[in-house]
């Protein structure tokens, strides 16, 4: 009978991915009933990054810039609508559509876009975020609707022989030749390169787009694009991690056009090493 019990309590048990997309829900959740900046602090890990513009302390400026008071009580709403998991379950990302109200009572929206949030499982076993960037866009970006991902098995993977740490390193490498590889042929020529057949690419004041050939419109540069990587991790089986930093657009002549924040996830791919599934930037203004 104990037996019995304990099989059913193991496939009951949620995967990692599910967890970490029911941490997401939870984090919405006490945006909608307690207040956005109470549901940051909560969920935000001790080292987490927001971006204001650049990549600060996310705990560290909210507690240097507090809320004004006010007699209106905004809010954001957000639902993951999309997740990935490294098979090791400690690292992961969810993204999906936000929408805002400068006050909850108001009957519409009055901005919307698209959030990207990257998890780590803590020692204690709970799921913070490290790093949160979105973009804006005109329209809404879908319903806000609970989503419950499928019950996938993912095989454990040990730590690479290697470590953990050299295979950090070489992912910022590979982040800082792509650069190169950027200034030297083309930036669509490097981001076909490097990017994942089934990417996912976010731009300020446009849906997402799905797709490397699809997303070539999308990411059409006047000159050049280069950029710097700042930092970033991956997973203890090394199959999953991102890296985030500073770039700049430039056109012809040199001049630049757009500078800013971005955050890219990369995933080891069958046969293709180190690819892009998620790109994200956010012009600073």
């Amino acid at each position: 009978m104990i037996s019995m019990i304990l099989i059913l309590t193991l496939a009951q048990a949620p995967t990692p991915l599910q967890e970490m997309v029911l941490t997401e829900q939870s984090f919405s959740r006490m945006a909608a009933e307690k207040n956005t900046r109470d549901a940051f602090m909560a969920f935000i890990a001790e080292d987490g990054l927001l971006f204001r513009p650049g990549a600060v302390n996310g705990k560290q400026w909210m507690l240097d810039h507090p809320v004004p008071p006010s007699d209106k009580r905004p809010l954001l709403a957000w639902q993951p609508s999309f997740a990935g998991m490294a098979t090791a379950g400690d690292l992961g990302f969810t993204t999906g559509p936000w929408e805002s109200k400068p006050d909850i009572n108001d009957e519409n929206p009055s901005a919307y876009g698209h959030f990207v949030t990257v998890w780590k499982k803590q020692p204690d076993g709970s799921w913070k975020f490290v790093v949160d960037l979105g973009i804006s866009h005109p329209q809404s970006g879908g319903p806000l609707t609970l989503w419950k991902p499928e019950d996938k098995t993912i095989t454990p993977r040990g730590q690479t022989t290697v470590g953990v740490a050299a295979e950090r390193k070489a992912l910022l490498k590979r982040d800082r030749d792509y650069s190169e590889y950027s200034l030297k042929n083309g930036f669509v020529n490097a981001f076909r390169l490097h990017a994942s057949p089934n990417i996912r690419v976010y731009r300020n004041g446009s849906l997402p787009v799905i797709g490397r050939d699809e997303a070539v419109d999308l990411i059409q540069v006047p000159g050049a694009m280069a950029w710097t990587p700042r930092g970033g991790d991956i997973s203890g089986s090394a199959d999953l991690g991102y890296t985030h930093g500073v770039y700049e657009i430039t056109d012809n002549a040199k001049k630049v056009v757009e500078h800013g924040s971005y955050v890219r996830i990369w995933k080891v791919e069958q046969g293709g090493g180190w690819r892009i599934v998620l790109d994200v930037t956010n012009a600073h203004q």
